[in-house]
């Protein structure tokens, strides 16, 4: 995605309001999530020791920025990408029953990422985890659980226009519920990010149900790791997979603009295909997988909503840079500053 330039942008609040603004929304939806999913937070942590398995891979490509621990033999740690693994342990060690779970905040730096409107080296999301049962790993749960989050946005929408009148609020009424496979149907010659703009345009919310795994053309529509979300599972007729992401239609931007990662996680028989499918059987050793398939962790559903991309959408910002601090390229600050996008 190169850096997209709206034409006479005007930034929606002045810098000082701006940064009270933030606070509010960030303290405002943490508190509604945790209403709608019945979580607790809990303390993250910024790294974790490499070789465990705890780490996520994200699409598998994505470099952990890694440091040798002096008063551990020079052991290794690595920043965490995101926490899907860590929380479902916790969950487990907290013994959460089914019905709740846990919330927290995360920072992470991703270096390889493609820097643009949307993607910063900073990252920082609310990541979330709630125990389920056997019986909860289905379609209709998933969706559920989707439309309690989306709730929570529409609430926190509205409490932004209250606030600032001439912050309308955009969001439809409902969300759209798609999956990849039938995405491919309707637009078969266009690529991923080419249909998730399509279907965003149209529908102005979807959550896109399955992805990670191979559909009918050979490709994915993206990446997955294979040991958190479940992209296999069969739901209904010529659809997999129990995980999908929430995306919005940007009306700053006029492109998609992905809210949320999330799905219900795999059990043991995902897991095992899922590395199998990957070519990593391997990591039934490491010390993640070995609880899940001994059964010490329990089934969940969890995903990660990020903070700077929900304060940019609903703030009506044009870029990322806006709403946290980070490091730019210095054409991009400066081809930013010359249309009023001023980059922290």
């Amino acid at each position: 995605m190169a850096l997209i330039i709206p034409k006479k942008y005007r930034p929606s609040l002045v810098p000082e309001t701006m940064e009270q603004v933030i606070k509010m929304l960030k303290l405002s939806f943490q508190d509604e999530l945790s209403r709608q999913l019945r979580l607790r937070r809990v303390t993250a942590p910024l790294f974790v020791l490499s070789g465990t398995g705890i780490n996520d891979d994200l699409n598998g490509t994505e470099r952990a920025v890694r440091f040798p621990i002096k008063d551990m033999g020079e052991r290794k740690a690595e920043v965490v990408h995101s926490l899907a693994k860590w929380k479902r342990m916790k969950l487990g060690a907290y013994e959460i029953p089914a019905g709740y779970g846990l919330y927290t905040d995360m920072n992470a730096i991703r270096a390889d990422e493609e820097l643009d409107n949307l993607h910063s080296l900073y990252v920082d999301q609310w990541d979330w985890e709630r125990t389920i049962t056997v019986a909860d790993r289905n379609l209709d749960f998933l969706k559920s659980t989707v439309c309690k989050i989306y709730d929570a946005l529409k609430t926190i929408e509205m409490k932004i226009y209250e606030t600032f009148p001439h912050i309308t609020p955009v969001l439809p009424d409902e969300i759209t519920f798609l999956h990849t496979e039938d995405l491919l149907d309707e637009y078969p010659d266009m690529t991923p990010q080419e249909r998730e703009i399509e279907a965003s345009r149209k529908y102005g919310a979807v959550f896109l149900i399955g992805i990670g795994g191979r559909l009918a053309n050979g490709k994915k529509h993206d990446g997955r790791a294979p040991d958190y979300d479940d992209w296999t599972t069969p739901t209904t007729p010529g659809h997999k997979g129990l995980n999908g992401d929430i995306i919005v239609w940007n009306h700053i931007l006029e492109t998609s603009f992905e809210l949320s990662s999330m799905g219900i996680r795999v059990d043991k028989e995902a897991l095992l295909h899922q590395l199998e499918i990957e070519g990593c059987p391997e990591r039934t050793q490491l010390e993640f997988h070995k609880a899940l398939l001994e059964d010490r962790i329990p089934l969940s559903i969890g995903g990660g909503i990020g903070q700077s991309r929900l304060c940019m959408y609903f703030l009506r910002c044009a870029h990322i840079g806006e709403v946290q601090s980070s490091i730019w390229p210095e054409e991009m600050i400066a081809k930013c500053r010359e249309h009023n996008i001023i980059l922290k």
